[in-house]
């Protein structure tokens, strides 16, 4: 496979192809659709994952709504697909700022005859922003480093999970070319292994050296003095700078404050929700026990074992060094009222 030869999406001929992420690294599918309902599931079942990518791909599924609807039906074929896909994933707030933009275009342009069209470009305006946006996250970030370092990261914050180069794993990336990175340990990511899985992906399509651990790990790299900064993702962001992540981040964060080690959040100003005041406002989702229990559909566990499963946890801004965003970097005490 050629080095970065892998997109999470596209649109291609009026049809979503995007990379089944759950059969990576060992399958590299693409499933091609210009059906609604099947991106909505895609989405549930984290085919498509992470926050910026999950709203692009919900504004090419409510373009392509309209794209298959008949004329007459037009109005509950947009109101049933916005309703339906809001409901496939509650905490990245991406996906509910996306579907708001689409659904102003709509509003805007629905006795245009050529609806489709109107809205496919405002999704494809949406991608390309998102595009936009990692770059100029990654190049902010390159000003957190003081030295070369040793970088850790949890989950999977690249191509895979936005529609441009990625957040956190841009910076790295961007870092690492410019020789401010030596080497990444890698979360292996629990439940659902997406730094196993796709990070470590990612860092070797892109020839960037590092190591995978358990997640439990973490703090003897920390002890012996291994990491020098830490930098994750995330999927909402409160006006006071709290930050729900893929679960395990708060672990991490406390765990840098308790080693000393700078501690940075990376994601586009989309992500923050100017609605809630606090962390104590993001919904998180909960997902099913079997994720815990079983491994590529094989048991490791009995069914009868009661599980914990939360995808997300929140960590509590005084805790954050810094937020990475495509505008600059916030410092703690956050204030994102502007």
């Amino acid at each position: 496979m050629k080095k970065n030869n892998y997109f999470s999406f596209q649109l291609i001929d009026d049809k979503l192809t995007f990379l089944d992420q759950t059969k990576l690294p060992f399958e590299k599918s693409y499933i091609e659709t210009d059906d609604c309902e099947r991106i909505a599931k895609a989405i549930e079942k984290l085919e498509i994952r992470g926050a910026p990518a999950i709203g692009v791909a919900a504004a090419y599924a409510l373009a392509l709504s309209i794209k298959n609807s008949i004329k007459e039906k037009i109005n509950s074929t947009f109101e049933l697909a916005y309703r339906r896909l809001s409901n496939t994933r509650p905490t990245a707030v991406n996906l509910f700022s996306a579907l708001e933009e689409m659904e102003k275009t709509y509003i805007q342009n629905k006795n245009t005859d050529n609806l489709y069209g109107v809205l496919k470009n405002k999704a494809i305006a949406l991608h390309n922003d998102d595009i936009d946006k990692c770059h100029r996250i990654g190049k902010n970030g390159l000003a957190i480093f003081k030295k070369k370092s040793n970088v850790l990261t949890h989950c999977n914050t690249g191509k895979l999970a936005t529609a441009g180069d990625g957040t956190a794993f841009n910076i790295l990336k961007m870092a690492f070319e410019k020789g401010l990175v030596s080497f990444v340990y890698v979360d292996e990511t629990r439940p659902l292994y997406q730094g196993l899985r796709l990070t470590a992906f990612e860092l070797e399509q892109n020839e960037i050296p590092f190591s995978v651990h358990t997640d439990s790990m973490a703090a003897v790299l920390m002890k012996e003095k291994k990491v020098d900064l830490v930098i994750v993702g995330a999927d909402r962001i409160a006006l006071n700078g709290d930050t729900a992540n893929k679960i395990g981040t708060y672990n991490l964060a406390v765990l840098c404050n308790f080693h000393d080690i700078p501690f940075f959040v990376a994601a586009p100003t989309t992500t923050i929700d100017r609605t809630i005041p606090s962390g104590e406002e993001i919904i998180i989702e909960y997902r099913k026990k079997s994720e815990v229990l079983s491994h590529r559909s094989m048991s490791i566990a009995s069914d009868s074992v009661e599980v914990f499963n939360p995808a997300f946890d929140v960590t509590p801004s005084h805790l954050v060094s810094g937020i990475i965003t495509e505008d600059q970097v916030y410092l703690f005490p956050y204030n994102f009222i502007k």
